[in-house]
């Protein structure tokens, strides 16, 4: 009997049953894309090639409607003409990561911007990231120090904590990411620099983090010129890099932003496909993603953690902005940048009785805890009697605690402002803020 080749025909059938990997664009309508015939999944990238240019546009399936695939280009959509035809080019879910990242600037599709070449990241992983069942997750017990007094002491944070810088346009909100940078205890820091305009990235990479910072940070920059998808990407490639080097065992510090950025180019996203469009303007998923995203950093099982520090514009700083609201209620704690501060001079210009983080009690000793509620009651007890001094209309005497809170302020004042190159080192943070109180104490005594 004549042995059947069986493999000849499983190819044949193969070929028979292949989905068709080709389409044809219908439709351009500002940043969307509609083809037909694409027998495609959302997640899928293709190619569309213009008949004034020889370089394809890559465009990524976001939705269908009704029989036609809806696409959001990656570049620019000049020289695109109706009829055009699609080739798929792969799967847009999926980043490439390893080691070779360390020490570079891409963008968000893994393109090198330093000029050279990019090795050792054949690893490819989700964008999306894999849910993390809450039960496996580690507490967050340890400290972290980021080199900065009024945080390190009223506002420690630990690792696989989640917090968010809150703080309008220029409050120092850049100089304060770039020293917690470069002097948090992390062994690995990847950076999101989300919508930010492109001098201030060439900016912060040269300036702000230094070369030492750089050699164990990735930089991940999606300009404010990039199409809405590529900006949102940033953000999802940047978190997918972090949990890379989080299940190699590593401690990591992910910095985004903004998250801001990230929701505003959602919102684009979603008003392009016809979502309808809720508070100002926001869509509904873009307030489901804002959790799926913050949700991926922390500890989880092993030695690895993320800890994530998330920058959120505050629109004419209204706290009561949509995007600050929902983010303030899923993350670990918030430090709010105060305009007056920042006005007199004040760096950091972190407003402490308005700033929270949730995990400190469990990280600091019952004397620490002690402390910074002490002074968070003299700040809060000087803010109040503050327009009566200037106006001279407060007498001493009349508040025993606003006296006291009137007598320390210098000193707190003077404890808190720190220059962006002077970082401050394990455990003097706590140290300086104890003697700030003392000295007032003996003043007070002693009259």
């Amino acid at each position: 009997m004549t042995a059947i080749d069986l493999g000849k025909y499983q190819k044949i059938v193969a070929q028979v049953a292949r989905p068709t990997l080709q389409g044809r664009l219908l439709d351009v309508v500002g940043l969307l894309l509609e083809a037909g015939d694409c027998r495609s999944s959302v997640g899928d990238l293709y190619e569309v090639r213009s008949q004034h240019s020889r370089v394809p546009v890559q465009a990524e399936v976001v939705g269908f409607r009704g029989e036609r695939t809806l696409l959001m280009p990656l570049g620019s959509t000049q020289g695109l003409v109706v009829g055009s035809t699609l080739h798929r080019a792969g799967d847009a879910a999926t980043a490439a990561v390893g080691p070779g990242l360390l020490g570079r600037v891409v963008d968000s599709l893994g393109r090198p911007l330093d000029g050279k070449p990019l090795s050792n990241c054949e690893a490819r992983v989700p964008l999306e990231g894999t849910p993390v069942n809450p039960l496996l997750r580690r507490p967050v017990e340890e400290p972290m120090w980021v080199g900065v007094r009024s945080i390190d002491s009223m506002l420690t944070m630990g690792r696989g904590q989640r917090m968010g810088i809150f703080a309008g346009g220029g409050v120092g909100k850049s100089t304060l990411l770039g020293l917690m940078v470069r002097e948090a205890a992390a062994e690995v820091a990847v950076i999101a620099l989300i919508g930010e305009r492109g001098r201030e990235v060439e900016e912060f990479v040269n300036r702000t983090l230094s070369r030492a910072g750089l050699m164990r940070s990735v930089v991940i920059a999606a300009t404010s010129s990039d199409p809405p998808l590529l900006r949102a990407r940033g953000a999802l490639y940047a978190t997918a890099v972090a949990e890379y080097f989080r299940a190699q065992g590593k401690q990591v510090l992910l910095v985004m932003d903004s998250l801001t950025r990230y929701a505003m180019a959602l919102r684009e996203i979603g008003l392009a496909v016809g979502e309808p469009p809720a508070t100002k303007g926001y869509t509904p998923s873009v307030f489901a993603a804002l959790p799926r995203l913050l949700e991926r950093a922390g500890p989880c099982e092993g030695s690895g953690s993320i800890t994530g520090i998330y920058t959120v514009l505050v629109e004419g700083d209204d706290m009561s902005d949509p995007i600050a609201d929902s983010v303030r209620a899923i993350l670990d704690g918030h430090i709010l940048l105060s305009r007056k501060l920042a006005d007199r001079g004040h760096f950091p210009a972190v407003d402490i009785p308005a700033s929270l983080s949730r995990v400190m009690p469990q990280l600091v000793s019952r004397d620490q805890m002690a402390l910074a509620h002490r002074v968070r009651e003299l700040m809060a007890a000087y803010a109040e009697v503050e327009d009566l001094l200037a106006i001279g209309a407060y007498k001493g005497g009349t508040v025993p605690l606003f006296d006291e809170a009137i007598l320390a302020m210098p000193a707190l004042t003077r404890v808190f402002c720190q220059g962006s190159d002077e970082p401050v080192t394990l455990g003097t943070a706590h140290r300086e803020l104890a003697a700030a109180l003392s000295a007032p104490a003996e003043t007070m005594e002693g009259s």
